[in-house]
């Protein structure tokens, strides 16, 4: 989440207008984020999110995501709902941009995760591949192995500026996951980008997932995947095992992973720490002027990434089995 579109009140006054969601009493912009422009909105009917897509996100994938969170919100798992306007319609327009309002989700994100919230968020994965089980529409990972040469070509000329080094790693990274890419593994529905960000917390419960506009059709395994990128390691680039072991074994209290999942999970994990390196050094070198916005810094990425190379099995993850 963040902000690109600076939105007049008198256009976001006019947008309002097609809803059944009272009158506005404030709005502020949210700075959190890298992708899309999001506000905060308050009304005299409750409180909302609003989303101008900005970026990645093609109009064209919008209906997708929508549709999975309704249809997810049906088989019980709690995220935000797109709320529709008078005519029917989820989509709308705003300042040039395809936008959207969504219900508010209460909790907070968790800044330090712990062994607990770990746990809590792989039961939570588990649930959300089930309930999409049924989902009837697909969307192809479009930031998936394929992407990951096209986007390092953007930025492989500036790359050791950011990190001394950093093409010649990624060219050998590249080389071996495009090699080694796994597929048949069991898939579905993943969310794709579960941080930390887009998961809340009241108190130590779980309350809710949100941020699903990377939502696609792929591997579970590679699902998981990234989540033990993002709530494993500390910024300095080691490995919690605790906190992997944690993840791991709340998602398998759900849904076990079988054989082919559990020998491809190095390989996952270390393409899923590439592929957002590279969408986030795409980003740091190329920063809207003006953007309220921070860029996440690709180094992070760089670091778990020498932890990936060295991984020999599952086990180095915290598999216990």
């Amino acid at each position: 989440m963040a902000v690109y579109t600076e939105v007049s009140d008198a256009a976001l006054t006019a947008f309002l207008s097609a809803y059944e969601i009272g009158g506005l009493l404030s709005y502020k912009g949210i700075a959190e984020g890298v992708e899309n422009t999001n506000f905060f909105l308050h009304t005299t009917a409750g409180s909302y999110i609003l989303t101008l897509y900005e970026k990645r996100v093609r109009e064209d994938d919008l209906p997708f995501f929508l549709n999975l969170m309704e249809h997810l919100a049906t088989r019980g798992l709690a995220c935000p709902q797109p709320v529709r306007n008078r005519d029917g319609a989820a989509l709308g327009r705003l300042c040039g941009r395809p936008a959207v309002i969504v219900t508010f989700l209460e909790g907070v994100s968790v800044k330090q995760p712990n062994a607990d919230h770990c746990r809590a968020l792989g039961k939570a994965l588990a649930e959300l591949h089930a309930a999409g089980a049924d989902f009837g529409m697909r969307r192809e990972n479009n930031l998936s192995v394929a992407s990951w040469r096209p986007l390092f070509e953007q930025a492989e000329a500036q790359a050791d500026s950011v990190s001394p080094g950093l093409a010649e790693r990624t060219r050998a990274d590249l080389a071996v996951l495009e090699a080694s890419w796994p597929t048949g593994l069991p898939g579905g529905v993943v969310h794709a980008d579960l941080f930390t960000d887009n998961v809340f917390f009241i108190g130590d419960d779980l309350s809710g997932l949100i941020d699903f506009y990377f939502a696609c059709t792929d591997a579970f395994a590679y699902d998981l995947a990234i989540c033990l990128n993002a709530w494993c390691f500390t910024p300095e680039g080691a490995y919690r095992r605790d906190m992997g072991e944690a993840l791991i074994a709340g998602y398998e209290a759900v849904r076990p992973l079988d054989t082919a999942e559990v020998a491809a999970l190095p390989v996952l994990a270390r393409g899923a720490a590439l592929r957002f390196m590279l969408t986030r050094l795409v980003d740091w070198l190329n920063v809207p002027p003006g953007a309220l916005v921070q860029p996440k810094d690709p180094r992070e990425y760089d670091r778990r990434l020498t932890f990936h190379r060295a991984a020999a099995d599952a086990r180095d993850y915290g598999l216990v089995r």
